[in-house]
């Protein structure tokens, strides 16, 4: 007798919250939905960010994490924009790096995207004077030793 009573309580308590849990699932499935930014609308965002004029070290940093973040190889605006607020405020280094970390999000299309971008940005990086990580040297490992069998 208790176990029938304590089998239909379940069935009872199953019909009661399985609705209620997948109602709330639909509610939270349709609040994802906001508003969809454009590529421009992202593109100009994220430029007036790097073109504020009392940007610092760490907002600048800040954004370039963001944007490595993402699944995407930032727009030469964007970077000419962050270039230019690296030499704001006078972070070398932090140019050199941004640019490395944009080689790196090309990805697989390395040899593709890689030129296009440094043909675009070649201009601002006369203008800044600061080289490509490639002027530099660094895709070369630096202390690199040869090959015991090619010696």
């Amino acid at each position: 007798m208790l176990k029938s009573a304590t089998g239909s309580l379940v069935n009872v308590l199953k019909r009661s919250l399985v609705p209620t849990v997948r109602a709330s699932a639909i509610q939270v499935r349709r609040s994802h939905g906001g508003p969809v930014e454009s590529d421009e609308e992202f593109d100009n965002r994220y430029e007036a960010f790097f073109n504020r004029k009392d940007i610092d070290g760490w907002e600048i940093r800040q954004g370039m994490n963001d944007l490595c973040g993402m699944d995407l190889v930032p727009d030469p605006k964007i970077i000419k924009a962050a270039l230019h607020a690296c030499r704001r405020v006078n972070d070398y280094a932090l140019a050199i790096r941004f640019i490395e970390a944009c080689k790196d999000k090309c990805g697989s299309k390395v040899n593709e995207i890689y030129p296009y971008i440094i043909q675009e940005i070649k201009p601002t990086l006369t203008e800044l004077g600061i080289e490509t990580p490639e002027e530099l040297g660094y895709d070369k490992p630096e202390l690199a030793l040869k090959s015991i069998y090619e010696v």
